[in-house]
C-alpha cells in the first residue's frame, strides 16, 4: 500500500467487501433489534465513509459537507449508541450506499489526480484501515445476530489450511522463550512513518524491555481443552474465579436473539449448548457439532482467567506475547512471525475460515520459537491492562486509543475476521473483560 497502484487496489477491495456485507443483508436483516455489542449495519458503513470525508476531503481539500444534516449522525462521538437504533435515524439503504459510493469515488479520484505525498499516504492508509476495522465488526455482528456467514470469495472459502494436522492438539506443547531484552512496539518517529513503519498511536513509542525466560503454549486453547474445564464443573467452582469473574458469573448474558428474551447465567461459552449429550456450537446461523481441535472462541477474560486457574497455567503479558510472536532481540526486527512481509496464506484472516480450523493448522506461519497462529484466528487475551506506553502521544485520530486506556484489557494478534492488510505483531486491541461477541480466544503460559 505504499504506491498509488497498491493503494488503489486496497481502497477498491475494501469498498467491495464492506458494501458486500451490506448488500447481502435483506431489509429485515438490516432492521435488527438493539444489541449493545453491535451497531446498525447501515450506520457502520456510513460512519466508515464519513471518516474519509472528515479527515481527507474536508481537512485537506476544504470541501463542504456532503450532507450537513448527517454529520452528527455519522460521527460516533456525537450520537449515543442507543440513538443509532431509533427509527428513521439512519437513511435507508439506497441513500446510505449512495453516500458511501460518492465518497469512495471522490477519494479514488483524489488519489489518481494528485502526487502521493507521505502525509497523504498516511491519511489514506489510516482511513482504509479504519474501514477495515468496521469490516471486522460487521462480520462479528453477523455471528452475534445469527445471520448467514458472508462468503467473500468462493475460491478462498474452499482453501484448506496449510498442512493441517488433526488429532492430538496438545502435542506441540510449550515453547521456551529465552530471557533477554526484547523490542516492543513501533518507532515513534521514522522517515517511513507512512509506509513500512506505519503504526497507530498505541503502538508507539517502541522500547526494549528485559524479560525473564518463560514457557508459552505453541497453540491456542482448543474446544476440547476448554470443554474439559466446563465438564469438570469449572463454572460452578468459585475458587477458580476472581472477584470480577464471580460478579460476571452472577450476571445474566444474552444467549440468543433477541437478547432481552434470552438472558441466562453463564454455564459454558456463549455460543455453546448441549443437546442429548452432544455439545453444539452456534456458527452464524447454524448449530454444528463442537469440533474438538478448533480453537475455543467468544470467551470473556473472566472465563479465560478461571480456566487458567483450573489448569494451573496463566495468561501471558502483552510483552511476553509479542516476544513469543516476533522474537525481536537484535537489530533485525520482524513485523510478522515469519518476517516483514504479510502473507495471508499463512494465517486465518480476511473472513475466510472464521476460526474453523484446527489449532495446529498453518505451521508456515510459526514464529521463530514455534508458536502457531500468533496472527489471525482469534484475538488473544493477555493479562495486561490496556495502558499507553511511556512517551505516548495522540495521533491524527484523537480517540483511537485514549477512551480505552485503563478500563480495557489488551488483546493481541488479530482474528479470523481481521483484515490481513491491517495487522502486525505490535498491533494492540482493547476489549472490556466481559466481551464475548468478538472472535477472541487465548493461549497459556506455564507458571
Amino acid at each position: 500500500m505504499n504506491n498509488k497502484k497498491s493503494l488503489i487496489k486496497a481502497l477498491e477491495s475494501t469498498h467491495q467487501k464492506i458494501t458486500g456485507l451490506i448488500n447481502t443483508l435483506s431489509d429485515d436483516d438490516l432492521a435488527i433489534s438493539y444489541h449493545q455489542g453491535v451497531n446498525p449495519p447501515l450506520w457502520e458503513i456510513g460512519h466508515a465513509a464519513f471518516f474519509f470525508e472528515v479527515f481527507i476531503l474536508k481537512a485537506l481539500d476544504k470541501e463542504e459537507s456532503f450532507n450537513p444534516l448527517m454529520d452528527d449522525i455519522w460521527d460516533s462521538f456525537n450520537i449515543d449508541h442507543k440513538d443509532r437504533w431509533k427509527p428513521k435515524m439512519i437513511p435507508p439503504k439506497e441513500k446510505t450506499l449512495h453516500y458511501v459510493s460518492e465518497i469512495h469515488k471522490r477519494i479514488l479520484s483524489r488519489i489518481e489526480a494528485n502526487e502521493l505525498t507521505q502525509d497523504d499516504l498516511y491519511l489514506y492508509k489510516y482511513a482504509i484501515f479504519h474501514q477495515n476495522m468496521h469490516i471486522e465488526s460487521l462480520i462479528w455482528a453477523r455471528q452475534t445476530m445469527a445471520y448467514k456467514k458472508m462468503i467473500f470469495s468462493q475460491a478462498d472459502s474452499h482453501k484448506i489450511p496449510l498442512d493441517t494436522i488433526r488429532g492430538n492438539n496438545t502435542a506441540l506443547g510449550d515453547a521456551e522463550i529465552p530471557a533477554g531484552f526484547y523490542w516492543i512496539g513501533m518507532p515513534a518517529s521514522s522517515d517511513k512513518f507512512a509506509s513500512d513503519d506505519f503504526a497507530f498511536d498505541n503502538e508507539k513509542p517502541g522500547f526494549t524491555i528485559e524479560l525473564d525466560s518463560f514457557k508459552i503454549s505453541k497453540t491456542l486453547v482448543s474446544n476440547q481443552e476448554f470443554l474439559n474445564f466446563v465438564e469438570d464443573g469449572g463454572y460452578e467452582n468459585p475458587k477458580y474465579w476472581s472477584w470480577g469473574g464471580k460478579k460476571w458469573l452472577k450476571t445474566k448474558h444474552d444467549y440468543g436473539i433477541p437478547p432481552e428474551e434470552n438472558l441466562k447465567l453463564p454455564k459454558h461459552p456463549i455460543y455453546w449448548k448441549q443437546e442429548e449429550g452432544e455439545w453444539l456450537e452456534r456458527y452464524f446461523d447454524e448449530w454444528k457439532p463442537l469440533v474438538s481441535d478448533y480453537p475455543v472462541t467468544h470467551v470473556s477474560f473472566f472465563e479465560v482467567e478461571a480456566y487458567c486457574n483450573w489448569a494451573g497455567r496463566r495468561l501471558p503479558t502483552e510483552y511476553e506475547w509479542e516476544a513469543a510472536a516476533l522474537g525481536n532481540q537484535n537489530k533485525q526486527l520482524r513485523k510478522y512471525p515469519w518476517g516483514n512481509t504479510m502473507d495471508a496464506q499463512k494465517v486465518d484472516m480476511d473472513g475466510i475460515h472464521l476460526a474453523h480450523v484446527p489449532v495446529t493448522a498453518y505451521p508456515e506461519g510459526d514464529s521463530i520459537f514455534g508458536c502457531r497462529q500468533m496472527l489471525g484466528t482469534v484475538w488473544e487475551w493477555t493479562s495486561s491492562q490496556y495502558l499507553p506506553y511511556d512517551g505516548f502521544a495522540v495521533d491524527m485520530y484523537v480517540f483511537m486509543s485514549t477512551l480505552q486506556f485503563g478500563y480495557h484489557k489488551t488483546t493481541k494478534g488479530g482474528s479470523c475476521a481481521t483484515s490481513s492488510i491491517l495487522i502486525r505483531g505490535s498491533y494492540r486491541q482493547a476489549y472490556l473483560p466481559e466481551r464475548t461477541d468478538v472472535f477472541v480466544g487465548f493461549r497459556t503460559c506455564a507458571i
